[in-house]
């Protein structure tokens, strides 16, 4: 079941099709591997992505290992689901840009206590994963003790936890779930949302905010070594609007960021294929955008 997850829309790629000229041996040379616990990640290859920042990217061979991080999910997916708040939005199924955004628009309405926004990110926040303190969270939640040796391989194979791989996301999301918690249940934060690392706060009052700011400087320094990068801003929402999820949220109405909006004029003007172009439309029609819209695409219906 693994095997085809994992191959979903991928049956054309170089080592999905190796994999399956010896599909059955491989997947009984996986399962003699996990039993006698030698079971080794594979050396990793990477590449740059530009957008929507620069960063390294991870990637595995489809045998053993893309293949091994689909069965550990299809077992543990629905418990990490089930411990993250419902404040985060990255990489969760069901979930994602769009619902972050609607949160954001939902909270606006709630004009007196939504006056100030507290926006911040943690600095180089997947590199910067310790291991030592992730493998502590995850023994919290799981006493498995080979379940738990094959999260530990995964887990040093490579620093921090590398973008890309499939179980990295998770890890991710988990290693920031009790802060997530803390936030909501032990600071009783109302309007509270996470997209990946990115994080924005909304209150009435602007001093709250800068003292929270400390409070949870603290908490991620001194419970998960992490640190708050330096562009933090406390502000008014009406008068700069939030950057979030690739839209800028005012009270009344919410626009495509400037960069997203760049992009999709330069896919129209160079043809670029009708997925591409799809996809910015879909960012475009969950934002107040009728007229960029008439005006990218005057021949279309809005």
């Amino acid at each position: 079941m693994a095997d085809a997850i994992a191959q979903l829309r991928k049956q054309k790629q170089y080592g999905v099709i190796v994999h399956n000229k010896n599909r059955e041996a491989n997947i009984n040379a996986l399962h003699q591997m996990l039993v006698a616990k030698n079971y080794k990640t594979s050396p990793y290859s990477t590449f740059q992505v530009f957008e929507p920042k620069e960063r390294t990217v991870y990637r595995l061979p489809f045998f053993p290992d893309r293949i091994l991080h689909h069965a550990i999910m299809n077992v543990l997916k629905p418990i990490f689901m089930a411990c993250f708040t419902a404040d985060t939005y990255s990489s969760i199924e069901g979930k994602g840009i769009h619902s972050a955004a609607n949160a954001v628009r939902a909270a606006l309405k709630d004009i007196d206590n939504t006056i100030y926004c507290l926006k911040l990110d943690i600095r180089k926040f997947y590199p910067t994963i310790n291991h030592d303190i992730l493998k502590q969270l995850l023994r919290r939640k799981f006493k498995d003790n080979d379940l738990l040796w094959l999260l530990d391989e995964i887990i040093d194979s490579a620093d921090g936890v590398p973008i890309g791989n499939y179980l990295s996301q998770f890890f991710a999301n988990f290693y920031l779930t009790y802060f997530d918690h803390w936030l909501k249940e032990q600071m009783q934060v109302k309007y509270y949302f996470r997209y990946a690392d990115d994080i924005v706060i909304l209150h009435s009052n602007k001093e709250y905010l800068h003292n929270l700011l400390q409070q949870i400087k603290k908490y991620l320094n001194d419970n998960l070594k992490l640190e708050v990068k330096s562009n933090y801003q406390v502000f008014p929402v009406a008068a700069r609007s939030i950057d979030f999820v690739g839209y800028r949220f005012y009270h009344t109405h919410t626009l495509l960021r400037k960069r997203i909006k760049k992009s999709f004029v330069h896919a129209v003007k160079n043809n670029k294929d009708a997925a591409s172009i799809a996809s910015y439309k879909g960012w475009a029609k969950h934002c107040n955008s009728k007229h960029l819209l008439k005006k990218i695409l005057p021949n279309e219906q809005v």
